[in-house]
């Protein structure tokens, strides 16, 4: 048996894991999760994770959760390039430093303003009042600046020269709130030209391809959600604004 990826590409993680495997050549068995019909909560996929979450790797036996863990497997047991994770102690601390900064930050900021912007209008019928829609966005603003000051500055890449999975994952997540109609890289030229930088090193072709379903997700409708996931989504989704 190869190497099993567990995915759904509405999820940023996800497509960081599809694009890392694609463009590096990976082989791998492409298991579809439909995460808005409720597939990450059957039985036979808590053998996969018991955590029911997706990403998941499955390779033999073995079993795998958490989308970072998952891509620095990969890195090792397929050899990828150095760029991806570099053998450098200073270049791989700074893709280090990054992968444990975005997860409160990057991926938590831009997350809820996609999940008010999109799925909570979807879910309860109502859109999201201005004035929290604002902060919402202000929120991930000041992430975003402290994203260029920080980590991206002056550089190409977040690790200098060359690609790494920081700047992967960092592009995933930013555009789930682009696909909510947040158009974050106009006004910010600097993040333009690195967002252009890093699907060209991915290949461009292949980053459309998996924002595929994301960008259309405007298009999803209530009834497309399982009826069990519409409640506990509005639960949450209401906790947070």
């Amino acid at each position: 048996m190869g190497l099993e990826l567990y995915l759904d590409l509405l999820s940023q993680p996800c497509r960081a894991l599809y694009i890392f495997a694609r463009s590096n050549n990976i082989p791998f068995e492409f298991k579809r999760v439909q995460l808005t019909k409720g597939q990450h909560k059957t039985e036979e996929f808590r053998k996969v994770n018991v955590l029911m979450k997706v990403p998941a790797l499955k390779d033999g036996s073995f079993t795998l959760a958490e989308s970072i863990a998952i891509l620095l497997y990969m890195v090792q047991k397929f050899k990828t390039p150095d760029h991806w994770y570099p053998a450098d102690l200073q270049k791989r601390a700074r893709v280090d430093e990054y992968l444990s900064w975005q997860h409160t930050n990057i991926r938590a900021k831009g997350s809820k303003l996609f999940l008010s912007k999109v799925m909570l209008p979807l879910i309860t019928g109502q859109p999201l009042p201005p004035e929290k829609l604002e902060l919402a966005t202000e929120e991930l603003n000041v992430v975003l600046k402290q994203f260029e000051e920080k980590f991206l500055q002056d550089k190409p890449f977040i690790a200098g020269s060359e690609v790494s999975l920081a700047d992967l994952v960092a592009l995933v997540e930013l555009m789930q709130p682009v696909s909510a109609g947040y158009a974050l890289f106009e006004e910010r030229p600097a993040l333009a030209a690195w967002r252009s930088r890093v699907e060209e090193a991915v290949g461009k072709e292949l980053f459309l391809e998996a924002h595929q379903d994301i960008m259309n997700v405007k298009n999803l409708t209530a009834d497309q959600v399982a009826p069990e996931l519409l409640e506990s989504f509005k639960q949450h989704l209401l906790k947070q604004n």
